[in-house]
């Protein structure tokens, strides 16, 4: 098993870290050229070669690969190892296009374990605790992530998967889980559930790992309120090999990226300049030690900042800010670019849970902006002026953030869909034109 949180690998002074990149990217450039053609055509056509790589320095002459690069090669377009040498695969939940299938050799799988392994102490996780995995096995990446991280610790593992509440609630209080991993809309979700059956007493949780969707600071305090725990952020993406990729401490000032397994750099989005340290800007990743699906410099088409201030953890590699929107899938409503984490923010800030939904269409070549608000419990008995002054102000406020008018409908608690798995926020109509 290998020390995966060893203070001599998080807390490696920045000259050395840097070296080890250096080291490890030198060797991942002459696998992927010697065994991934796909890529070996896309540097060839940039007119470099693996010699022209001599570490972090060079890393801007190499080409970036996109998802659509990953649906182009698909299946087996961009393996680094024969198919007899892989031992699993697992695949995005996205739903257009073909689906991204990432593969892993026994050694990808550890270093992937290892990752979430980190992450778990980071949540203050000794072997003396219950890791409950609420995230999605099977294709998706979160499940088999935190339940091998989980392994890695020592912990006792209870692999619930999502859905079932009512069996999830039972292990929770009968078996005593004491760190809770899920997206953080299930999260807020089993938070409901429990107040619901006034089991509050019977929870032992003290932390909480959440991931695969965007969260607000709000959304995390509404969490860590309602469960009585610590929430900490994780971060990662199947190509990437899943979650672990980075990860929070105590600081929870930022995730904690695992930068003796992968390279972070900021591009301007339009231009693809790297952009110095601090800037905001879209991630891109580079992997420097994975077999199977060694991907370089790939667009994350997530926007964040980067930074190496000091962490009062301990911890020396760089952290990524929480992502701040996507440059690729952001909504652009009559010219306005939206993000619907903004929406959130307002929402929390007013008071209202984070279940919502917005709905975007297109009538007579004008673009309809449609938000849903679950009304609070206590306003279910309100009068209708109540509720259509509610919604004014809401429809004010949301003004105020995204600079453009939408229409506001508060409905009945509960009346959204729950997410048991990755929430679904945005119903945009205009794509089935």
């Amino acid at each position: 098993m290998a020390n995966y949180y060893q203070k001599e690998i998080e807390t490696m002074p920045y000259e050395q870290l840097r070296q080890l990149q250096n080291e490890r990217l030198v060797k991942q450039v002459r696998h992927v050229w010697d065994n991934v053609p796909y890529y070996r055509a896309k540097m060839q056509e940039k007119g470099v070669t693996p010699d022209d790589i001599h570490g972090v320095e060079d890393l801007h002459k190499l080409p970036f690969l996109k998802k659509d690069d990953l649906r182009e090669a698909y299946p087996y377009g961009l393996m680094g190892k024969p198919l007899s040498e892989c031992v699993r695969i697992q695949s995005t939940s996205g739903t257009t296009g073909k689906r991204v299938v990432a593969f892993y050799t026994q050694h990808d799988i550890d270093l992937w374990e290892d990752c979430c392994a980190r992450a778990i102490v980071a949540a203050g996780g000794t072997k003396e605790d219950v890791v409950h995995v609420a995230y999605g096995y099977g294709l998706f990446t979160g499940g088999p992530g935190l339940n091998g991280g989980s392994h890695r610790v020592g912990c006792l593992t209870l692999p619930l998967s999502s859905g079932n509440t009512e069996r999830q609630l039972q292990f929770m209080t009968d078996l005593g889980s004491t760190i809770l991993c899920c997206t953080p809309s299930y999260a807020l979700y089993l938070a409901e559930s429990i107040h619901e059956k006034g089991i509050q007493d019977q929870i032992k949780l003290k932390a909480g790992i959440f991931g695969a969707e965007a969260w607000t600071e709000d959304m995390r305090r509404d969490i860590e309120n309602k469960l009585g725990i610590k929430a900490y952020d994780i971060y990662g993406l199947t190509e990437t090999s899943g979650p672990g990729v980075a990860y929070e401490c105590e600081a929870q000032t930022g995730m904690h990226i695992n930068e003796d397994h992968f390279i972070a750099e900021i591009i301007d989005p339009d231009t693809g300049e790297v952009l110095p340290e601090g800037s905001k800007g879209e991630l891109v990743f580079t992997a420097i030690d994975k077999e199977a699906f060694p991907l370089l410099r790939y667009r994350t088409r997530d926007i964040c900042v980067l930074s190496r201030e000091k962490c009062p953890c301990g911890r020396t590699h760089v952290k990524m800010s929480k992502p701040m929107g996507r440059s690729d899938d952001m909504l652009i409503i009559r010219g306005v670019n939206v993000f619907p984490s903004q929406i959130e923010t307002v929402l929390l800030q007013q008071g209202y849970a984070a279940n919502y939904q917005i709905i975007v269409d297109r009538v007579n070549n004008t673009d309809t902006f449609e938000i849903m608000v679950e009304m609070n419990p206590g306003m279910f008995s309100d009068s209708l002026a109540k509720i259509t002054q509610a919604e004014k102000q809401l429809v004010d406020a949301l003004k105020s953030m995204l600079g453009i008018a939408a229409k506001v409908k508060l409905v009945t608690p509960k009346s959204i869909t729950r997410s048991e798995g990755k929430a679904v926020r945005v119903i945009d109509k205009r794509k089935l034109y």
